[in-house]
Parts: C-alpha cells; sequence; structure tokens
C-alpha cells in the first residue's frame, strides 16, 4: 500500500469513527434537551388561591398527556401569583430540556417576552387559559362570554329590579388578560340596563382582597344601596359573601365563576346565585392535545385562531341551582358526595342532586 492510498485509508476510518461516535451520542447520550425533547412536557399554572387550577386543571392535563402520550412526563409547577417565581420556572424548563410548555401566565405581557425567547431555543409555548401574544397555540373558553354570561345571569337574578339596581363589581386580576375580557363582557350586559355600577375595584383573584373591597363597598355606598354583586370568580365571592353576611346584607344576587365546590356549595346553600362552568375536561385535554403534537411535530388541530394564534375556544355555561345536577354532577367533575355535606342534605334533594 502506497502513502497516499495509506492516507486515504486512515482518513476514511477516521471519518467513520466520528460519524459512529456522533450516532451513538444521539441516540444514547445523556444530553437532557434531547431527551427532554421526545419525553417531557411543562405545565405553569399560576397561582392556588383559585381551587380549580390544582384540583382539575392539573390531574385532567395529567391524564390526558398520558392517555396520548404514554412515554410522556408532565413536569409541573404553580407559580403561586408571582412573577418572577413563574419566569425562574419556565427557565428552568427550558435548561433542563423541556422543549413543549403550557402556560397559565401570571402576567401575559411580560410572558410575551418569554415566548421569543423559547422561541430562539427552539421551545414551544401552548398559552393556556389566557393568552399570551406570540404563543404556539392557546386553548381558553370564550372569555368575553364569560362575562357577558356573568352579567346577563345577574340581571335575570334582579328580574324586575335591575333598571333601578346599584350594582358592585369586584373583578379579577389586572394583570390577567382574561380578567379584562371578562370585566367587558359583564359590562357590554349590564351597561344601561342595571341602575349603575356604583362601586368597582380589583379583587385581584384573592378572596381576602375581594372581601376587603366588598366592605369598602359597603362604607361607602350603605348596606341598604347595595342591590347586587358581581364577583369574577368563585373564590373571591366567598369573600365578598362573608362580607355581606357580616355586615347583615342578605338575599341579594351573587355571581361567581369556575364552578369550584366551595362556589357550587353556596349555590345549593342559596348565598351564591350562579357561577360559570368552563369545563377542565373540555379544556386540559385539548391543551395536552396540542402539546403532545407540538412535541411530535403534528398538526394541531386547532378551531381556529385567536389574533394570529391557532386556537380552541370553548362555549362557557351557567350553573345555578336548577342544573347542577346536569352539569357538572353528569360530567362527573363532582359526586353528589363531594358536594352535599350533611348540613345541604335536604337541599339537595330538593334540588334533585343525587
Amino acid at each position: 500500500m502506497n502513502a497516499v492510498t495509506r492516507r486515504a485509508v486512515i482518513a476514511t476510518a477516521a471519518v467513520s469513527m466520528a460519524l459512529t461516535l456522533a450516532a451513538c451520542g444521539q441516540a444514547g447520550g445523556d444530553d437532557s434537551a434531547d431527551k427532554g425533547s421526545s419525553t417531557k412536557i411543562g405545565l405553569l399554572l399560576p397561582e392556588n388561591k383559585t381551587a380549580r387550577y390544582e384540583t382539575l386543571d392539573k390531574p385532567q392535563f395529567e391524564k390526558a398527556v398520558k392517555a396520548a402520550c404514554g412515554d410522556c412526563e408532565v413536569v409541573y409547577n404553580n407559580a403561586v401569583s408571582d412573577v418572577v417565581k413563574q419566569k425562574q420556572q419556565f427557565d428552568q424548563l427550558i435548561a433542563d430540556g423541556v422543549k413543549v410548555i403550557a402556560l397559565g401566565s401570571v402576567d401575559a405581557t411580560k410572558a410575551e417576552g418569554w415566548v421569543t425567547e423559547a422561541k430562539a431555543k427552539g421551545v414551544k409555548v401552548v398559552a393556556y387559559d389566557r393568552a399570551v401574544k406570540g404563543a404556539d397555540a392557546y386553548v381558553s373558553h370564550d372569555n368575553n362570554k364569560v362575562g357577558e354570561l356573568q352579567g346577563q345571569a345577574l340581571l335575570a337574578a334582579l328580574g324586575g329590579k335591575a333598571a333601578t339596581a346599584n350594582v358592585v363589581m369586584i373583578n379579577g386580576d389586572e394583570k390577567d388578560p382574561n380578567a379584562a375580557l371578562f370585566k367587558a363582557g359583564a359590562h357590554a350586559a349590564l351597561d344601561g340596563k342595571v341602575g349603575k355600577v356604583a362601586y368597582e375595584a380589583s379583587g385581584e383573584w384573592d378572596p381576602k382582597i375581594a372581601g376587603e373591597k366588598m366592605s369598602a363597598a359597603i362604607s361607602s355606598l350603605g348596606k341598604d344601596k347595595i342591590n347586587a354583586v358581581y364577583s369574577a370568580n368563585d373564590g373571591m365571592a366567598g369573600g365578598i359573601i362573608t362580607s355581606l353576611e357580616n355586615a347583615g346584607i342578605k338575599n341579594i344576587p351573587v355571581g361567581g365563576q369556575d364552578a369550584e365546590v366551595a362556589g357550587v356549595q353556596r349555590i345549593i346553600a342559596g348565598s351564591q346565585t350562579f357561577t360559570i362552568y368552563k369545563s377542565p375536561l373540555q379544556l386540559a385535554p385539548e391543551a395536552a392535545k396540542f402539546a403532545v403534537n407540538l412535541l411530535q411535530g403534528k398538526d394541531l388541530g386547532a378551531q381556529g385562531a385567536t389574533d394570529g394564534v391557532p386556537s380552541t375556544l370553548f362555549p362557557p355555561v351557567v350553573v345555578d341551582k336548577t342544573n347542577i345536577q346536569t352539569t357538572v354532577v353528569k360530567d362527573g367533575i363532582y359526586k353528589a358526595a363531594d358536594l352535599c355535606t350533611s348540613d345541604l342534605a335536604a337541599k339537595c334533594t330538593e334540588l334533585g342532586i343525587k
């Protein structure tokens, strides 16, 4: 073998070895990004003051991911309303090699920048329940419609008294884009049809703060000058109703949202008038489907688009004392035993909840 031939053989062998080592590294290496890209999906939810996120959304999302992708693992964190904490959680998921993140953002405006950073690193984001500009997908309910239904349900509860009624509005956290949509929808339903919105403030999705704002409204207006209360969700409705009861105000319509156990129980008891049911049996599985499809490079299967983002928006449903059995119980969200404690047993029987 001459020198030229020998050098050619050595070069060919070197290239072959390099390709083999590279292939081995791809197939069996311990690079966390590669491993994560094929098996891990991040789920970041915004807060735990609203009970539904921990008790409904999280388990339904995990169940749906497992059904669609047996090898997939959901890496979960809750930001407990702390945007700095959520950014740390988001960055950690990316550092750990997670390639798809379902994000229920604490602050949607700040989350826009996170999405841009994620895309630069090949990470895709599903905006969960709260829209984020630039996300790869978005799953929610029709949140403007939620507010409209809340306002309409409050009008129905007021009946002939609506035209002269003073309404107190306790809205959600202003950092949450959904809160603005709920508020806009409710105003569209109420404005011009009630006497006036006599007091309005943000309860920040916090029952304690909402209760304090309700107490401030009572002090400002007088307890005989409040005819109905719009609460953006059930958690805040609990704080609001406590303040009303402490002030001796009873039998006025109070609405909420999320169909939480406590909210539904208050409807059974008669202290809360209605809630809005946004089924996690729709929301979480759809978000899980989007996440798995993005992970596997498949078509999303979205129903449409919202501000250019492929999206699916589900219709919300008003729940009051007349349809608890045919909504949250029939759907299997709750069993009658979850709702009908001993002190509510007689009223559950009266309402046909079984």
